[in-house]
């Protein structure tokens, strides 16, 4: 499974230059936990930092130009830090199992019609034994021209700036002069400047890793889950996955009945220790074909619909629905899940979480958003990231663990939300 060890992003919105966990140029830091939580006040950007996620996942699928106008952005120029002129730019250093990581670097500006497109692309990664240096780049696109190493070759060093050498290497590739070099590589000229060099190439089975990486960004599951989205009548269907929005809860239940009976009565047992009462949930199907979702509670004889029921009920079980997927998504990320939760049921949540992204071999990384205390109450210092606004208005970012005083007063046995609700992890 892979896991995203560090994430820097720059000039989206109020995120400057913020970066969490490790980069390849940052190797002295810790990288991110399997669960990570943000904190911060209201403003301060947590939405924003959830946002840049799903703006590269959006970006991944449709190009950048309709991420752009996606999801309320309201555009290129609305997303730009305010008062900057630079591209937006997004690196992600992440790691398959047993494997050397990779670094994905993205760089997204407008051109002379104000419409956005990619400006530069690029993977790099070490070769086998380098331990320190540059890594070595085997995707290097400028304007939706470049050069791509095949298969698991390590590629070449190219000048950080990239336009020399990479103009040399394409033409010397093309004449047949670097003939030991064109066997390996592929000189790229993308027909559609606003789409993702990633996305076309990691459709071809002679780029493994770019694939690998496609599929790892394909796969994120980043929770736009509203209750009055699960009340929806579906149509009857069993289907494998919840889908971002929780419409097809009902269908998922379904599937689930049918394929993983013992994982369903799991969630069913977990639900009853957490919301008392409720001891069976099933699927009734309309006639027309349309799909009711039924919770059963032990004082009445009669079922109560998914219609029926409160909001905490449904988060609390598409949640729980989503951990048992018995194919997790690989980036679990999900903004303020305590919304319409009872206080009392946030520390166990939180407690779930964290065993699925560390108790499962294939289990999701998860990232969350909060400003519920509660909730942090559950984590360690190493896992919590406090954001905040700096003296220019943009955000900062730093780790909980960095603060030694924290440290120190969590291992005396003070729970870290309180530290935080008194003000102790405020900057000073």
């Amino acid at each position: 499974m892979a896991k995203i060890e560090g994430f820097r992003i720059k000039n989206f919105r109020v995120l400057k230059d913020v970066t969490l966990g490790r980069l390849w140029n940052q190797q002295q830091a810790e990288p991110l936990t399997p669960m990570t939580a943000v904190i911060g006040k209201n403003g301060v950007g947590k939405s924003t930092l959830f946002d840049a996620f799903g703006f590269l996942a959006d970006a991944l699928k449709s190009g950048v130009e309709e991420a752009c106008d996606s999801r309320g952005r309201g555009g290129f120029e609305r997303i730009r830090a305010q008062g900057q002129k630079g591209p937006i730019e997004f690196e992600v250093y992440y790691k398959e199992d047993g494997n050397r990581p990779i670094t994905y670097e993205i760089s997204i500006d407008i051109d002379s019609s104000g419409r956005p497109y990619v400006l530069k692309e690029r993977l790099r990664q070490r070769r086998k034994g380098q331990t320190h240096g540059r890594p070595f780049s085997f995707l290097v696109l400028n304007s939706g021209r470049g050069v791509v190493w095949k298969g698991d070759l390590e590629g070449r060093q190219i000048d950080e700036e990239g336009d020399f050498d990479l103009v040399s290497l394409m033409e010397s590739i093309k004449s047949g002069e670097a003939k030991e070099e064109s066997k390996e590589t592929d000189v790229v000229e993308l027909e559609d400047m606003r789409k993702l060099g990633i996305a076309t190439l990691g459709s071809l089975k002679q780029h493994p890793r770019i694939s690998a990486f496609r599929k790892f960004i394909e796969g994120w599951y980043l929770s736009y889950f509203t209750p009055d989205a699960a009340r929806s009548l579906p149509l009857a269907g069993p289907q494998k996955h919840l889908n971002i929005h929780g419409d097809n809860l009902g269908n998922v239940v379904q599937f689930m009945e049918r394929e993983h009976p013992k994982s369903f009565r799991t969630i069913l047992n977990r639900i009853a220790e957490k919301i008392p009462g409720v001891n069976k949930i099933d699927t009734e199907k309309t006639n027309d074909g349309r799909l009711l979702l039924r919770f059963n509670d032990r004082g009445f004889q009669d079922p109560f619909y998914s219609q029926q029921m409160s909001d905490g009920t449904l988060k609390v079980f598409a949640y729980l629905l989503l951990l048992e997927d018995p194919a997790p998504p690989p980036f679990l990320c999900i903004e303020e899940p305590e919304n319409g939760l009872y206080h009392k049921l946030l520390e166990s949540l939180a407690q779930e979480f964290r065993e699925h992204a560390t108790g499962r071999k294939d289990g999701s990384q998860v990232f969350i958003t909060t400003h519920q205390p509660y909730l942090v109450d559950a984590l360690e210092p190493t896992e919590v990231w406090i954001l905040e606004k700096g003296s220019d208005g943009y955000s900062v970012i730093r780790r909980a663990s960095d603060d030694t005083v924290v440290q120190n007063m969590v291992a005396e046995g003070l729970p870290l939300g309180g530290l935080w609700y008194s003000d102790y992890l405020d900057a000073r």
